[in-house]
């Protein structure tokens, strides 16, 4: 009789949590169930573009002869590997991102330091740092490119001119650093506003029990403040990094990938091979490349901020 009423009580137990497990996925399909046609939305809206692009680059079509739209399979990839342009634009897409995101950092640590205190016109110092990364990416290639860097009437040369400097066409000898410039004056004020942030949100009575034990303010800043950013700085370079890899704007408008193809980054190289060599096959498997990529570090990049994310909860 024992035994009888132990199996009734296991078969009860197991249902109660069949029945448990049951309302925790009706429970969680609820929640997600709002969610369901904005991710439809993304999907149409992302992937199937991205499928089509993959679709092209399986294809030999040029714009110019129709009878050329044919299956040829990986060939594209073998030939944008084996493009010496190719590889040339993929460094520059390189030198840029770090180039910008390291200078720009580096330089949003600095300001947000400066106003992360009061002083007399605070607000209106603020607002005048945040500005570059209001203006339009278009906006900001023309006024380096005419305001700043124009050989004959431009404000540098006019400045190194008072040093008896010989005025430079700074953006035919030197386009990355000309668009290096433009992007970090761009992108700094949006690091600088993070930084700014994770300075606001330090405990203030950390800082002031330092100060009490007789640390440095440099000390203070290395052992104290540098490791409470270290996730604001991290997302700061993941974002930055993403959006700056996709540059087009700039230099497009300060030195169309010139001279040659000595500034384009991989966007603009692969609008010149799809728009303007109506390559769509080589320039469609381009594409997928750089999406690749881009997905993979990524994701590499998010996977380390969520564990020191993690960390630092712990």
């Amino acid at each position: 009789m024992a035994t009888i009423v132990n199996t009734g009580g296991t078969s009860t137990a197991g249902a109660r949590a069949a029945g448990d497990a049951a309302y925790a996925r009706r429970d969680k399909w609820q929640r997600r169930m709002p969610l369901l046609p904005a991710l439809i939305f993304t999907i149409i809206l992302t992937q199937i573009p991205f499928l089509l692009t993959i679709w092209y680059s399986l294809r030999s079509w040029n714009l110019l002869n129709p009878a050329s739209d044919v299956f040829v399979g990986l060939q594209n990839y073998a030939a944008i590997f084996t493009d010496r342009t190719f590889r040339q634009v993929a460094v520059n897409s390189v030198l840029y991102t770090l180039g910008c995101v390291a200078f720009a950092m580096l330089l949003g640590i600095g300001l947000a330091l400066l106003l992360d205190r009061k002083f007399l016109g605070q607000g209106v110092v603020r607002t005048l740092l945040i500005t570059p990364f209001l203006i339009m990416p278009v906006v900001s290639g023309v006024l380096w490119s005419i305001s700043m860097f124009n050989p004959t009437y431009g404000l540098v040369n006019w400045f190194i001119g008072l040093f008896g400097i010989p005025a430079v066409a700074w953006t035919s000898q030197y386009p990355i650093l000309s668009v290096l410039t433009a992007l970090v004056w761009q992108w700094t004020p949006f690091m600088m506003l993070l930084v700014l942030a994770g300075l606001q949100s330090q405990p203030k009575d950390v800082l002031e029990a330092a100060q009490v034990d007789g640390a440095s303010p440099l000390n203070t800043f290395f052992y104290l403040t540098l490791p409470h950013l270290r996730r604001y700085i991290e997302l700061g370079v993941l974002l930055g990094a993403i959006y700056v890899v996709n540059t087009f704007d700039q230099i497009y408008v300060m030195t169309a990938g010139g001279p040659g193809t000595q500034s384009a980054n991989l966007p603009y190289y692969i609008y010149q091979r799809a728009f303007l060599g109506f390559d769509v096959g080589e320039a469609a498997a381009m594409g997928v490349v750089v999406v690749v990529a881009t997905i993979i570090i990524a994701t590499i990049a998010l996977r380390l901020i969520f564990k020191s994310f993690m960390s630092t909860e712990q």
